[in-house]
């Protein structure tokens, strides 16, 4: 797994590559968690690279919703995979965070 993001304000791109699972989540929680605390307010993640997620995974998104919401922000992804996309939709996340196609489209979403 590998995370990568650019600022933009309190805007932060993310874009997350690889596995998010129980192997990865504690590194990912604390780069995602660090974004807020550093004064990121709303996180597009581009989850076009994302090829796997677990609950474990899913734990650290909503981790990462309940910060940013905390912080009166937003979070959007976008450009999921198909396969991580219908698990975030079994799991009910598309009423916790919007889910865009393309991480272009989260993007503005958070910037407006």
């Amino acid at each position: 797994m590998n995370i990568t993001h650019t600022r933009q304000d309190q805007l932060a791109l993310v874009k997350i590559e690889g596995r998010l699972d129980a192997a990865t989540a504690a590194a990912a929680e604390k780069q995602l968690v660090d974004l807020v605390a550093a004064g990121a307010r709303s996180i597009a993640v581009d989850g076009s690279a994302l090829v796997y997620i677990s609950s474990a995974g899913l734990r650290v998104l909503l981790s990462l919703a309940k910060k940013i919401k905390a912080a009166q922000g937003q979070i959007a992804l976008g450009g999921l995979q198909p396969q991580v996309k219908e698990i975030l939709e079994i799991a009910g996340f598309s009423s916790i965070m919007p889910v865009y196609a393309t991480a272009e489209e989260a993007r503005r979403a958070c910037e407006g």
